[in-house]
């Protein structure tokens, strides 16, 4: 019996399929969140940054002219003061969390979750409560990166790429937010007008924690602006000399760039897992450019079918030279040229 309508995927060496069910959409009700109270830390922040500036001799001066803030006269007897009324904000215990993981990010798992337990614990009954809302909502974010990495791996199967970019932050000619901005904003006039596709991940460099974008890109030919020419450069994470090809468009635009030749099946397995290594590495999240499916949609005959594969049996795996089919009609053998006829689904 063919399969109608089914969702072609591939995982790098195989193409395989998802059967098309007939099963009604229903849609997920959200549990509503409590809203909860949490204390502004801005004023201490903010005093915290100032020490840190002063001298000594300024500090001592900046203590005298407190003296009134700090509520001693200058013989030593108390002031009587009203107490300031602390800052709060309003925020949801999802929202806190998500906050203290991505602040608490770099630290080990068993220490971030001893964190994350305690600065959530003032806002539960007890502290087994916020173990428990701890270790689900860790959980859910094991189960998004997996998800992620999944999304990522099988849009990146489907594409064919042909440069590996990182362009660097120059703080002569943006900060760090137009930096991004327009960046992105660049890429994706390319993206929508002379038909650019990228996969990429924002990261900062271990040493000087200077922002970097990474990026698998398509670049249609005709398509590149400006000139490509040769940099002879210093690579001090490697130590040694190396030749950079780098585009004078986005050198006057945004400052330094590379662009490497994905010529090889070896090279484009390694800029995946690049890729892959930032978002586990950092939590950020994957920039796509607009038109890359995870799947093509196409009918499966019999013939086509491996075995049945995948937790009871949902999936199918193909032969490499399965026939692609749209609405009962035979495109032809898979191939690039073939999946970019078929229709797409995400």
């Amino acid at each position: 019996m063919p399969y109608s309508k089914a969702k072609v995927y591939s995982d790098g060496s195989h193409y395989i399929a998802i059967p098309h069910t007939e099963r009604p959409y229903r849609k997920r009700v959200k549990p509503k969140e409590d809203i909860i109270l949490v204390p502004e830390d801005t004023e201490r922040a903010v005093e915290a940054e100032t020490d840190g500036m002063q001298s000594a001799e300024e500090k001592v001066a900046s203590l005298a002219e407190r003296a009134d803030e700090t509520g001693n006269r200058a013989n030593g007897e108390p002031i009587e003061q009203t107490p300031k009324e602390k800052k709060v904000r309003q925020t949801t215990k999802k929202k806190l969390f998500d906050e203290l993981y991505k602040k608490y990010y770099d630290e080990k798992s068993k220490t971030r979750k001893k964190i994350l337990i305690r600065e959530l614990t003032p806002y539960f009954k007890n502290v087994s409560e916020a173990k428990l809302y701890v270790e689900s909502n860790l959980r859910r974010k094991k189960r998004n990166l997996i998800a992620r990495r999944i999304r990522m791996t099988r849009k990146a199967n489907l594409q064919e790429f042909n440069f590996f970019v990182t362009f660097t932050f120059d703080s002569a000619l943006h900060t760090e937010e137009t930096f991004r901005k327009k960046l992105k904003y660049t890429l994706g006039h390319f993206s929508n007008r002379k038909g650019w596709r990228y996969i990429g991940v924002w990261e900062r460099s271990p040493e000087k924690n200077r922002l970097h974008f990474h990026g698998m890109f398509y670049v249609p030919e005709g398509t590149m602006p400006g000139e490509m020419k040769e940099e002879n450069s210093y690579s001090f994470s490697d130590r040694k000399r190396q030749i950079t090809h780098e585009n004078t468009y986005f050198r006057e635009r945004f400052g330094r760039n590379d662009f490497k030749d994905l010529n090889t099946v070896r090279a484009l397995g390694e800029a995946v897992s690049y890729i892959l290594k930032y978002i586990e590495k950092t939590g950020e999240k994957i920039v796509y450019s607009k038109g890359l499916p995870q799947f093509f949609v196409s009918d499966i005959m019999d013939d086509d079918v491996v075995c049945p594969m995948g937790e009871n049996d949902e999936k199918l795996l193909l032969f490499d030279d399965f026939s692609c089919y749209d609405d009962g009609c035979y495109i032809g053998k898979v191939s690039k040229e073939i999946i970019a006829k078929m229709p797409k689904e995400n």
